[in-house]
Protein backbone atom coordinates (compact mmCIF):
# COMPACT_ATOMS: atom_id res chain seq x y z
CA UNK A 1 0.00 0.00 0.00
CA UNK A 2 1.72 2.85 -1.13
CA UNK A 3 1.46 6.11 1.50
CA UNK A 4 0.34 9.03 0.44
CA UNK A 5 3.07 11.75 -1.30
CA UNK A 6 2.46 13.69 2.44
CA UNK A 7 3.33 10.42 4.47
CA UNK A 8 6.73 9.49 2.01
CA UNK A 9 7.66 13.39 2.62
CA UNK A 10 7.31 12.66 6.72
CA UNK A 11 9.18 9.33 5.94
CA UNK A 12 12.04 10.98 4.45
CA UNK A 13 12.38 13.22 7.51
CA UNK A 14 13.33 10.34 9.88
CA UNK A 15 17.51 9.75 10.72
CA UNK A 16 17.21 6.17 9.40
CA UNK A 17 15.85 4.68 6.81
CA UNK A 18 12.39 2.68 7.92
CA UNK A 19 11.79 -0.12 5.09
CA UNK A 20 9.05 -1.00 3.45
CA UNK A 21 5.44 0.35 4.61
CA UNK A 22 2.51 -0.68 3.51
CA UNK A 23 -0.62 -3.12 4.31
CA UNK A 24 -3.59 -4.73 2.37
CA UNK A 25 -5.61 -2.38 0.78
CA UNK A 26 -8.49 -3.91 2.33
CA UNK A 27 -7.03 -3.08 5.79
CA UNK A 28 -6.06 0.87 4.42
CA UNK A 29 -10.16 0.71 2.68
CA UNK A 30 -11.24 -0.19 5.94
CA UNK A 31 -9.62 2.43 8.10
CA UNK A 32 -10.17 5.71 5.60
CA UNK A 33 -14.00 4.63 6.20
CA UNK A 34 -13.50 4.77 10.11
CA UNK A 35 -11.32 7.24 10.20
CA UNK A 36 -13.10 10.60 11.32
CA UNK A 37 -15.82 8.65 13.63
CA UNK A 38 -12.37 7.14 15.19
CA UNK A 39 -10.85 10.49 15.56
CA UNK A 40 -14.14 12.13 16.90
CA UNK A 41 -14.49 9.57 19.87
CA UNK A 42 -10.82 9.92 20.39
CA UNK A 43 -11.18 13.80 21.23
CA UNK A 44 -13.87 13.05 23.20
CA UNK A 45 -12.72 10.27 25.61
CA UNK A 46 -9.28 12.19 25.72
CA UNK A 47 -10.55 15.50 26.54
CA UNK A 48 -13.28 14.24 28.97
CA UNK A 49 -10.77 11.98 30.51
CA UNK A 50 -7.96 14.62 31.08
CA UNK A 51 -10.41 16.20 33.17
CA UNK A 52 -12.02 13.53 35.14
CA UNK A 53 -8.63 12.46 35.76
CA UNK A 54 -7.52 15.40 37.03
CA UNK A 55 -7.85 14.73 40.97
CA UNK A 56 -6.21 11.25 40.65
CA UNK A 57 -3.44 12.90 38.74
CA UNK A 58 -2.41 15.52 41.39
CA UNK A 59 -2.79 12.19 44.02
CA UNK A 60 -0.27 10.35 41.99
CA UNK A 61 2.38 13.72 41.48
CA UNK A 62 2.53 13.88 44.76
CA UNK A 63 3.06 10.07 46.00
CA UNK A 64 5.79 10.21 42.91
CA UNK A 65 7.52 13.06 44.61
CA UNK A 66 7.36 11.35 48.04
CA UNK A 67 9.12 8.86 47.12
CA UNK A 68 11.25 10.35 44.60
CA UNK A 69 12.55 13.64 43.47
CA UNK A 70 13.03 14.57 40.84
CA UNK A 71 10.30 15.08 37.69
CA UNK A 72 6.66 13.59 37.73
CA UNK A 73 6.94 12.94 33.69
CA UNK A 74 9.14 11.23 31.69
CA UNK A 75 9.41 11.69 27.87
CA UNK A 76 10.49 8.81 25.66
CA UNK A 77 11.37 9.13 22.08
CA UNK A 78 8.89 6.45 19.84
CA UNK A 79 7.90 6.17 16.25
CA UNK A 80 4.61 7.29 15.42
CA UNK A 81 2.42 7.05 12.28
CA UNK A 82 4.52 7.47 9.33
CA UNK A 83 7.46 7.21 11.20
CA UNK A 84 7.39 9.99 13.00
CA UNK A 85 9.39 10.80 15.87
CA UNK A 86 7.52 12.01 18.51
CA UNK A 87 8.04 12.08 22.67
CA UNK A 88 5.75 9.85 24.77
CA UNK A 89 4.38 11.10 27.94
CA UNK A 90 4.37 8.91 31.02
CA UNK A 91 4.48 9.26 34.54
CA UNK A 92 7.83 8.58 35.90
CA UNK A 93 7.88 5.10 37.76
CA UNK A 94 12.02 4.95 38.05
CA UNK A 95 14.52 6.50 39.98
CA UNK A 96 16.27 9.83 38.53
CA UNK A 97 18.96 9.07 36.48
CA UNK A 98 17.12 5.55 34.96
CA UNK A 99 18.30 6.11 31.64
CA UNK A 100 21.74 6.94 32.28
CA UNK A 101 22.11 3.69 35.01
CA UNK A 102 20.95 1.28 32.38
CA UNK A 103 23.47 2.45 29.50
CA UNK A 104 26.19 2.06 32.87
CA UNK A 105 24.67 -1.56 33.13
CA UNK A 106 25.62 -3.81 30.75
CA UNK A 107 23.62 -6.95 32.55
CA UNK A 108 20.38 -4.66 32.46
CA UNK A 109 20.83 -4.18 28.95
CA UNK A 110 21.64 -7.63 27.79
CA UNK A 111 18.29 -7.81 29.59
CA UNK A 112 16.59 -5.30 27.84
CA UNK A 113 17.48 -6.29 24.56
CA UNK A 114 16.53 -9.96 25.23
CA UNK A 115 13.27 -8.93 26.47
CA UNK A 116 12.16 -7.02 23.74
CA UNK A 117 13.09 -3.27 24.21
CA UNK A 118 11.90 -3.37 28.06
CA UNK A 119 12.97 -4.62 31.43
CA UNK A 120 10.26 -6.52 33.30
CA UNK A 121 9.32 -4.59 36.68
CA UNK A 122 9.90 -7.12 39.42
CA UNK A 123 13.43 -7.52 37.95
CA UNK A 124 14.27 -3.46 37.17
CA UNK A 125 15.94 -2.40 40.33
CA UNK A 126 15.25 1.21 39.28
CA UNK A 127 11.18 1.29 39.70
CA UNK A 128 10.20 2.65 42.96
CA UNK A 129 7.58 1.15 45.37
CA UNK A 130 4.73 3.70 43.69
CA UNK A 131 5.93 2.73 40.18
CA UNK A 132 5.38 -0.53 40.86
CA UNK A 133 1.49 0.17 41.20
CA UNK A 134 1.04 2.77 38.52
CA UNK A 135 2.93 0.57 36.18
CA UNK A 136 0.39 -2.53 37.23
CA UNK A 137 -2.66 -0.27 36.89
CA UNK A 138 -1.23 1.24 33.68
CA UNK A 139 -1.81 4.39 35.34
CA UNK A 140 1.55 5.93 34.48
CA UNK A 141 0.51 6.02 30.40
CA UNK A 142 -2.50 8.14 31.95
CA UNK A 143 -0.69 11.42 30.33
CA UNK A 144 -0.78 9.58 26.99
CA UNK A 145 -4.01 11.11 26.69
CA UNK A 146 -2.48 14.33 25.75
CA UNK A 147 -0.97 12.67 23.29
CA UNK A 148 -4.26 11.57 21.71
CA UNK A 149 -5.47 14.90 21.89
CA UNK A 150 -2.16 16.28 19.97
CA UNK A 151 -3.09 13.81 17.18
CA UNK A 152 0.57 11.40 18.09
CA UNK A 153 -1.32 8.42 19.38
CA UNK A 154 -4.84 7.01 19.01
CA UNK A 155 -6.95 5.15 22.22
CA UNK A 156 -6.37 1.66 20.10
CA UNK A 157 -3.59 1.19 18.38
CA UNK A 158 -0.04 -0.78 18.04
CA UNK A 159 2.35 0.50 21.09
CA UNK A 160 4.75 3.13 20.45
CA UNK A 161 8.19 2.03 19.77
CA UNK A 162 11.88 2.71 19.46
CA UNK A 163 13.41 2.47 16.45
CA UNK A 164 16.18 0.22 17.60
CA UNK A 165 13.14 -2.24 18.19
CA UNK A 166 11.34 -1.14 15.01
CA UNK A 167 14.62 -2.03 12.76
CA UNK A 168 14.84 -5.70 14.24
CA UNK A 169 11.64 -6.48 13.93
CA UNK A 170 11.94 -5.40 10.15
CA UNK A 171 14.66 -7.85 10.52
CA UNK A 172 12.60 -10.52 11.87
CA UNK A 173 9.44 -10.21 9.80
CA UNK A 174 9.32 -7.67 6.43
CA UNK A 175 5.94 -7.45 7.36
CA UNK A 176 6.38 -5.85 10.37
CA UNK A 177 6.69 -2.20 8.77
CA UNK A 178 2.61 -2.36 8.52
CA UNK A 179 2.95 -1.06 12.15
CA UNK A 180 4.09 2.40 11.00
CA UNK A 181 0.93 2.74 8.74
CA UNK A 182 -1.40 3.22 11.82
CA UNK A 183 -0.79 5.54 14.76
CA UNK A 184 0.28 4.34 18.04
CA UNK A 185 -2.00 3.30 20.79
CA UNK A 186 -2.66 3.47 24.63
CA UNK A 187 -4.28 -0.06 24.34
CA UNK A 188 -4.03 -2.36 21.70
CA UNK A 189 -4.71 -5.89 21.03
CA UNK A 190 -1.12 -6.79 22.62
CA UNK A 191 -1.57 -5.18 25.59
CA UNK A 192 -5.32 -6.89 25.74
CA UNK A 193 -3.72 -10.07 25.90
CA UNK A 194 -0.94 -9.24 28.42
CA UNK A 195 2.13 -7.41 27.40
CA UNK A 196 4.54 -9.58 29.37
CA UNK A 197 2.88 -12.69 28.31
CA UNK A 198 3.17 -12.38 24.56
CA UNK A 199 6.96 -11.43 23.16
CA UNK A 200 8.39 -11.30 20.12
CA UNK A 201 8.21 -12.62 17.40
CA UNK A 202 4.52 -13.70 18.62
CA UNK A 203 3.64 -9.85 19.13
CA UNK A 204 4.91 -8.53 15.82
CA UNK A 205 1.88 -11.16 14.62
CA UNK A 206 -0.45 -9.80 17.03
CA UNK A 207 0.08 -6.37 15.68
CA UNK A 208 -0.13 -6.73 12.25
CA UNK A 209 -3.01 -8.45 12.64
CA UNK A 210 -4.70 -5.94 14.37
CA UNK A 211 -3.52 -3.59 11.82
CA UNK A 212 -5.06 -5.44 9.00
CA UNK A 213 -8.29 -6.15 10.67
CA UNK A 214 -9.34 -3.11 12.83
CA UNK A 215 -12.48 -1.61 12.66
CA UNK A 216 -14.18 1.29 15.08
CA UNK A 217 -16.00 -1.86 16.84
CA UNK A 218 -13.09 -3.93 17.25
CA UNK A 219 -11.57 -0.77 18.83
CA UNK A 220 -14.33 -0.14 21.77
CA UNK A 221 -14.22 -3.90 22.50
CA UNK A 222 -10.25 -3.16 22.95
CA UNK A 223 -11.18 -0.47 25.49
CA UNK A 224 -14.14 -2.78 27.31
CA UNK A 225 -11.34 -5.07 27.54
CA UNK A 226 -8.93 -3.04 29.64
CA UNK A 227 -11.39 -1.17 31.73
CA UNK A 228 -11.25 -4.49 34.40
CA UNK A 229 -6.75 -4.24 34.18
CA UNK A 230 -7.52 -0.85 34.71
CA UNK A 231 -9.80 -1.61 38.09
CA UNK A 232 -7.99 -3.98 39.58
CA UNK A 233 -4.26 -3.88 37.96
CA UNK A 234 -2.98 -6.35 36.04
CA UNK A 235 0.08 -9.16 37.21
CA UNK A 236 3.42 -8.84 34.82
Amino acid sequence: MPLSSRSAKRIELAPAPLGRVSAHDSAQDSAQDTDLPRRFLELVVAGVGLVLALPLFLVIVALVKLVSPGPVLFRQPRMGRGGIPFSCLKIRTMVPGAQEELKQNLALQALHRENGFKLPTQLDPRVTRVGRVLRRTHLDELPQLWNVLRGDMSLVGPRPIEREQYEKWVAMNPEASDILTAAPGIFGAWTAQGRNRVGDPDRILVEIEFIRNRSLVGDVKILLRHVSVLMVGQRE
